[in-house]
């Protein structure tokens, strides 16, 4: 596949250009706004020469990148195109649309395929003509730089087209992984917990932001101690990373998971961060969110107390381990690619199906049920496969037999 269509000049699209461009594809970049596509090519020209600067490209190869990229205001030169991915604003009408404009330009070859990180793929394919045609191909911010790929086939989709596409994207040098079309795919439904349950224990007044955060980034020593710590390690904390993505947009993400699980508690969104989207506080991009980025903010450095950060951190762990059980509990994707997910698309230090390993299964049953009983809520139950693994003393890694000898 050499001719791809993107559809879309934000940052997403243009970085999906970038990569396609970057592996000698023909690239018909298309917005409806002449503005956002040179804004795309004076931001794409900075990056090539952060490249050329850090001897990642020559000067050859940044001119064949920056040739290969077409921009249009008109669909009309995706009749050519192999492959068209969509990346632009979360609105299931407005992507409908798109769609049944292209399909009226495009081959009838021509695979579509949105990168939606939440929306149903199935639902999206029942607008088109051909739904055989269409599928998920969820890249991770920032596209180039990030190696994960989620695959997402519809309902409706032909293996083949999902097997041609998988295989277009693994050629561009990403790592994909195959998801079933549930809410929030892979990477968004298990990461919630990092966000939610942060909010939690900051809306019970257990810890400040500041001290989440640092006991999500403070890495401590496994050992003897590992089944009451659980390393952690990881590089952002979770309100330093949701002002990062922005308030506007996580919130959103957690929203629509809540809803389209009917109310899952898992889900439940956060009073706190609701506020803050209301009040404009939308994190980095704004200036201000949970913390403050304006010229005069004042940095208050606090003290680590340790037990806390151990407590803090096994929680949050905890929750995510618990996640990625009922992911693949739910054969939303295999063991193996959950971890890989997870570590490939949002940098966890560990895949959480391993660190369950590595805990313990029947430690995290005896942590969440220690919650559950403090609480009585839903969103502290058990999956059901690390409760099965925990009786059969079993775990993720140790055999192949998972699930078929669950039960």
């Amino acid at each position: 596949m050499k001719t791809i269509g993107v559809i879309g000049a934000g940052t997403m699209g243009s970085g999906i250009a970038q990569i396609a461009a970057s592996n000698d594809c023909t690239v018909h970049l298309f917005d409806m706004h002449e503005e956002a596509l040179t804004i795309s090519q004076v931001k794409l020209e900075k990056i090539l020469n952060r490249l050329i600067e850090k001897g990642r490209i020559d000067e050859a190869k940044k001119t064949a990148i920056q040739s290969n990229i077409n921009v249009h205001t008109s669909m009309e030169p995706f009749a050519s195109c192999d492959l068209v991915i969509e990346a632009i604003v979360e609105n299931p009408s407005i992507k409908k649309k798109v769609f049944e404009q292209v399909e009226s330009i495009v081959s009838e070859d021509c695979i579509i395929a949105s990168n939606t990180s939440s929306l149903s793929i199935t639902s999206l394919a029942a607008g088109l003509q051909k739904p055989s045609r269409f599928l998920g191909i969820h890249f991770f911010n920032p596209a180039p730089l990030m190696k994960l790929v989620e695959i997402i086939p519809a309902i409706q989709s032909d293996k083949k087209m999902v097997e041609i596409a998988n295989q277009t994207i693994e050629n561009w040098g990403k790592l994909t992984v195959i998801a079933k079309d549930t809410p929030g795919f892979i990477v968004n439904r298990v990461a919630r917990p990092f966000y939610s349950e942060a909010l939690r224990i900051y809306e019970e007044g257990f810890a400040g932001m500041q001290m989440i955060d640092l006991a999500m980034k403070m890495a401590v020593p496994s050992g003897s101690e590992a089944k009451e710590t659980s390393s952690a390690g990881f590089r952002m904390g979770p309100f330093e990373l949701m002002d990062f993505i922005g308030h506007d947009v996580n919130f959103v993400v957690t929203e629509t998971m809540y809803n389209s699980f009917y109310q899952e508690a898992r889900y439940k969104p956060s009073f706190t961060q609701k506020r803050h989207v209301e009040a404009g506080y939308l994190g980095r991009k704004s200036g201000k969110g949970f913390y403050d980025y304006g010229p005069d903010r004042m940095v208050v450095d606090i003290l680590p107390d340790p037990d806390l950060i151990q407590k803090i951190a096994h929680r949050i762990v905890i929750m995510l381990i618990n996640e990625a059980a009922d992911a693949a509990y739910y054969n939303i994707a295999l063991a193996a690619d959950i971890d890989k997910a997870m570590t490939k698309g949002v940098n966890y230090p560990k895949g959480l199906l391993a660190w369950a390993d590595e805990l313990g299964i029947q430690h995290c049953v005896d942590a969440l049920d220690a919650l559950y009983d403090r609480y009585h809520e839903e969103r502290y139950r058990c999956s059901p496969m690390l409760r099965q693994l925990a009786k059969n003393g079993k775990t993720f890694f140790g055999d192949n037999t998972l699930k078929k000898n669950l039960i």
